[in-house]
């Protein structure tokens, strides 16, 4: 039976305002998880709505990145290692040209080996988004809540294509990537803590199908109210009539 929590929400003003207070509850962890184990394990995602977040992390006083491992949850298949929409690249430019770190793992679609680093030990901190239909990674609906692997090339369904198009990422659907390979659900729920950063009209319905629709691999997000401590924080263009605004 599965036991079932309800994910703390938060709600700001604006995207700004949502990065930075998305970042200092990460830093804040960041630092706990350092002093009391001497490392921390991060999982992190790739996309516009991760921008404000990540540019505040970066700027979080007293983070020892070096005793920081990074790792991210989703890569193209196809796209060349210097390809601008690339999600690794997306990281460097970001956010890790920004932070000295002891250790990056990229996930390169090429390498077999990605899953054996990802290893069975849990990610201390998750920073996720939420797509347009609810994605998590690239996880899209009907999305596999027991998949054994903790990685997998899968087939991107056209709503997540065409958001790509939407964010500006690609100029048109036919240039974006038809395959992935993503960090399965299973896997990116193997953590401590995951704080989600969602922000915009675009992820409302996402947001609202989250947080109440029945648990359901139609609606992927709902995988999140199986784990005991999850964030979310929105701002009040993703926030859904039925979740009330505030801190």
């Amino acid at each position: 039976m599965t036991v079932e929590h309800a994910p703390r929400v938060s709600t700001y003003p604006n995207r700004e305002e949502l990065g930075r207070a998305a970042a200092a509850e990460a830093a804040a962890r960041l630092r706990k998880t350092i002093a009391d184990t001497g490392t921390a394990r991060v999982l992190l995602a790739a996309a516009p709505s991760q921008t404000a977040t990540l540019t505040a992390l970066a700027t979080e006083p007293d983070v020892d990145w070096s005793k920081v491992v990074l790792f991210h949850m989703d890569e193209y298949v196809g796209l060349g290692p210097d390809a601008p929409q690339s999600f690794r690249n997306w990281l460097r430019r970001t956010f890790l040209d920004k932070v000295p770190l002891a250790t990056f793992y990229p996930l390169d679609p090429d390498d077999e080996n990605y899953a054996a680093l990802l290893g069975d030990e849990p990610f201390d901190l998750v920073l996720f988004g939420l797509g347009v239909n609810g994605h998590l990674a690239f996880n899209d609906p009907p999305a596999d809540f027991g998949d054994p692997q903790p990685t997998r090339r899968v087939a991107l369904d056209e709503t997540s294509r065409r958001q790509q198009v939407d964010e500006g990422n690609f100029p048109t659907l036919a240039d974006v990537p038809t395959h992935a390979i993503t960090v399965t659900i299973p896997r990116l729920l193997n953590a401590h803590t995951l704080i989600g950063s969602v922000p915009g009209t675009t992820k409302r319905q996402a947001v609202h199908d989250t947080l109440t629709q029945p648990i359901s691999p139609n609606y992927p997000g709902t995988a999140l109210r199986t784990h005991p401590d999850v964030q979310l924080f929105l701002d009040t263009e993703s926030n859904p009539p039925t979740q009330a605004t505030g801190d």
